[in-house]
Formats: C-alpha cells, sequence, structure tokens
C-alpha cells in the first residue's frame, strides 16, 4: 500500500532547500518516512539518509563543445554562417601588418646581411610601402626578376 508521503515531501525540500520534484526518499522505508510528522523528525531522516535532494540537472555542454572543435578546425565559416563585412571579420589595418611586417623584416635581413645595399633596401622600402609586394616571396622574385638579388640554387 502506497502511504501519502505529501507533507513529508513539502518539508523536506524546504529543509533541503530544494524543489519538492528534488526530494528523493529510501523507496525499501516508506514506512519510516510515513512516520516523520514534525521538521525534525524529516530532519533526523535527512541525517540518516533516508530522505536526500537529488542532484541538480544541467545543460549539457556536449553540444557547444563539439561545435567549438569543428569551428578551431575551421568548419562552419561559409558564406551563410558570416555576419558583418570580410573588413568587420579581418580588419583592412590587421591585414596590412600581416603583409608589410614580414616583408620589412625580410628587407632588412637582406641588407644586414650585405644581399642588397643601403639604397636599394630604401627603394624596395618606399615600393613595399605602397603595397606592391604581398609576401617575402614575392618581394625576392621581384628583386631577382629587376637583377638586385641573386637566385638561389635549391
Amino acid at each position: 500500500m502506497m502511504t501519502d508521503l505529501i507533507n513529508q515531501r513539502r518539508m523536506a525540500a524546504e529543509i533541503l532547500n530544494c524543489g519538492e520534484n528534488r526530494v528523493w526518499m529510501d523507496p525499501d522505508r516508506m514506512d519510516e518516512i510515513a512516520e516523520c510528522i514534525t521538521r525534525s523528525d524529516i530532519r533526523i531522516a535527512v541525517n540518516s539518509g533516508l530522505i536526500k535532494a537529488k542532484p541538480k540537472k544541467g545543460t549539457s555542454r556536449g553540444r557547444t563543445r563539439h561545435i567549438a572543435a569543428q569551428k578551431a578546425s575551421g568548419k562552419r565559416k561559409g558564406p551563410g554562417s558570416r555576419f558583418g563585412t570580410a573588413n568587420a571579420r579581418v580588419p583592412r589595418k590587421t591585414r596590412w601588418i600581416a603583409t608589410i611586417r614580414p616583408v620589412r623584416d625580410e628587407l632588412k635581413t637582406l641588407r644586414d646581411s650585405g644581399e642588397i645595399t643601403p639604397a636599394t633596401y630604401r627603394l624596395y622600402y618606399r615600393r613595399a610601402k605602397g603595397g606592391q609586394y604581398k609576401s617575402r616571396r614575392n618581394l625576392r622574385q621581384h628583386m631577382i626578376i629587376a637583377g638586385h638579388l641573386k637566385e638561389e640554387e635549391n
């Protein structure tokens, strides 16, 4: 016979500071719980393990982690997933910095190693500032074609 334990459940919820749905009562010892009439009886039952609070259920982050891993590997970045212009996503200045720093670094390396003269360095520095070269390799190709740099033998 199933006894009515509504009051016991309500009191336990208040004592455990949780909702009534999270109150767990030992199904094998329902008769003992039915005898708990006062709050102090319920407190004793909680301390003895007859009544417990079930753990809270949270929102699983599994799906979110999976999506984050996909994004980290370069997926989910197609035109349908984008908001904002290309310049909003990677600003013009950031792109320019990523281009000009390696080119200027290459020019300094070539000048310091004596492969080009300071005058040639200056010429190519100004051209680089004008945006003529898109990479170290592109700069070297221009220099080789113009005869300012010897072609490397691989």
